[in-house]
């Protein structure tokens, strides 16, 4: 097992309870408040979060912006936002990926060494959760060969589909 790998877990639960330095919101464009998991941190975090949001102005897709995790045990949130799923001839697996990468390097950059992702795009944006995961996992752990600084990044999964999916997708690289 390469040292990248090592560093990869599956979480099943939900992300807002992760004690993780920072956490990745699937976040939209204008770093509102959503459904989804994005709901769900903005709730958890509460209305604070919403107001640095809207502090930080938007987000293009395939980039992340950071923010204070407020209530949350993770110290930071992450909003990474993820393309929207068009059929994937749009570059929707390219700026899947440097949302990912985008997330890690804020993390990076505030010297966190453990961060929390969602299955980024597989909700609303349509993104099919098989191709997404292989991407997330192979952008991640080839991200990770040259970063020796984190300890751990994990993808929270709600769903028994993701989190096998997940976990077929580590088992097999």
């Amino acid at each position: 097992m390469n040292r990248a790998r090592s560093r990869l877990r599956v979480v099943r639960g939900d992300i807002t309870g992760l004690a993780s330095d920072a956490i990745v919101n699937a976040a939209n464009s204008r770093l509102e408040p959503g459904g989804g998991v994005c709901g769900a941190i903005h709730r958890a975090a509460g209305p604070r979060l919403a107001t640095a949001c809207r502090e930080v102005g938007g987000c293009p897709p395939g980039e992340a912006r950071i923010t204070p995790g407020f209530e949350l045990p993770a110290r930071y949130v992450i909003h990474a936002v993820g393309p929207v799923w068009r059929g994937g001839d749009q570059n929707e697996p390219e700026v899947l990926c440097r949302a990912y990468q985008s997330a890690l390097r804020l993390a990076r950059l505030h010297s966190l060494r453990s961060i929390a992702f969602p299955a980024i795009s597989t909700g609303v944006y349509g993104f099919p959760l098989e191709r997404a995961t292989d991407i997330a996992v192979h952008c991640v752990e080839e991200w990770l060969e040259d970063e020796p600084e984190f300890d751990e990044v994990i993808f929270a999964v709600i769903h028994d589909d993701a989190e096998r999916t997940y976990r077929r997708a580590l088992a097999s690289r």
